[in-house]
Order: C-alpha cells, then sequence, then structure tokens
C-alpha cells in the first residue's frame, strides 16, 4: 500500500502536495499524507511556500463558500418556473396570432408552423434570453442569474446545453428535489443571487 501511495505523489505537482499536507489532510488516509511528506523531503521543497499555498487555498475556499451561499433556494427557482411558463405561453401566443395574421396560415389545415412557432418561442424565452441578459423574466422578477461554476456570464454553448437539458422529462421540478435542477447539472451552471 505504501509504494502505491509513494507511485502517485510522486506524480503530483508541488502545489497538489503542499495543500495535502496542510489544507486538504483530512480528505486523505494516513499513508496517502505520510507519502506526500516524503515526497516533499525527497523533492527538497522549501517550507516557506507551505504558508503561501494554504493561504491561496484558504481564499478559493471562502469564494467557494460565498459563491454556495449565492445559490437560490427552491422557492424562487418555483417562482422562476412558473413565471417562465407564463412568459413562455405569452410569446407563443403572440408569435402565433402575428404569424397567422401576416402569412394567413389555417391551423386546420397545417399544424407545423405551429410547431416551429412553439420551438421559436421555447429559444426566446430560455436560451436568447439567459445568453443575452444570463436571465429569463422569471429570473428578472426575482433578481437572480444564471452564471457558471466559476460565477462569470456562461457560454452559449453553456446556454445551448441548459436550454436543450429543460426538455428531459422531469427537469422541470428537479430543483425541488436538489438544489440545482438537471439542466444546471448537466450544463455546469447555477441560478445565484443578483
Amino acid at each position: 500500500m505504501k509504494d502505491s501511495f509513494d507511485n502517485v505523489m510522486s506524480k503530483k505537482s508541488n502545489q497538489e502536495l503542499i495543500k495535502i499536507v496542510t489544507t486538504d489532510f483530512s480528505k486523505y488516509q494516513l499513508e496517502a499524507v505520510e507519502s506526500a511528506n516524503r515526497e516533499i523531503k525527497l523533492r527538497n521543497i522549501d517550507s516557506s511556500k507551505f504558508q503561501e499555498i494554504a493561504e491561496i487555498v484558504n481564499i478559493e475556499n471562502h469564494g467557494q463558500e460565498k459563491f454556495d451561499k449565492s445559490i437560490v433556494s427552491s422557492t424562487l427557482r418555483f417562482i422562476h418556473f412558473i413565471v417562465d411558463i407564463i412568459s413562455f405561453f405569452i410569446i407563443n401566443f403572440i408569435l402565433t396570432i402575428l404569424i397567422t395574421f401576416f402569412f394567413k396560415i389555417d391551423s386546420n389545415k397545417n399544424i407545423l408552423p405551429f410547431w416551429i412557432i412553439m420551438i421559436i418561442s421555447f429559444f426566446i424565452n430560455y436560451a436568447f434570453m439567459e445568453y443575452k441578459f444570463q436571465k429569463t423574466l422569471g429570473k428578472f422578477f426575482t433578481k437572480t442569474k444564471v452564471v457558471n461554476l466559476n460565477g462569470e456570464k456562461p457560454s452559449l454553448n453553456d446556454i445551448i446545453v441548459r436550454s436543450f437539458c429543460r426538455l428531459i422529462p422531469f427537469d422541470r421540478i428537479s430543483f425541488l428535489f436538489a438544489k440545482n435542477g438537471f439542466h444546471d447539472g448537466i450544463s455546469n451552471t447555477r441560478v445565484v443571487k443578483d
């Protein structure tokens, strides 16, 4: 067992080794920490770097805690859901009226344009709004926004994945059973207080 820990620790960077013996030691088995200490001695790593690395890790951990606390509750997510569903139907209704008026489409003869309108309404309500503003109408109402795991504006790819994941059955209520819904987890995004 000792040899396997030594082998693993020999592949770690100096910073990773210092983190293991200073701030993350409780996450490892005692033999692994001892192996990390042996590797540090073998590499003759300056002990003055220990404090520097420990401070960096503490700052990172504090930032992560602050980010985690800013993630919104399931109650606010439910409000988003209600407002977003209403706004989706309003957008869909307006687009349907406009398109049937201007293009003289008869819903009894051709239903395909109405499916296309529904898809366009969905992407306007979610993908466009979240990419452009980091918010849907529900998030404007509750003063929240979508961010990536670093707390920054998500990329277009993140938003597209997030939007498509909303089509997963039961995604709409998944946030009631976990702090983040399926579309949050899969797209590596979160909804936080603005």
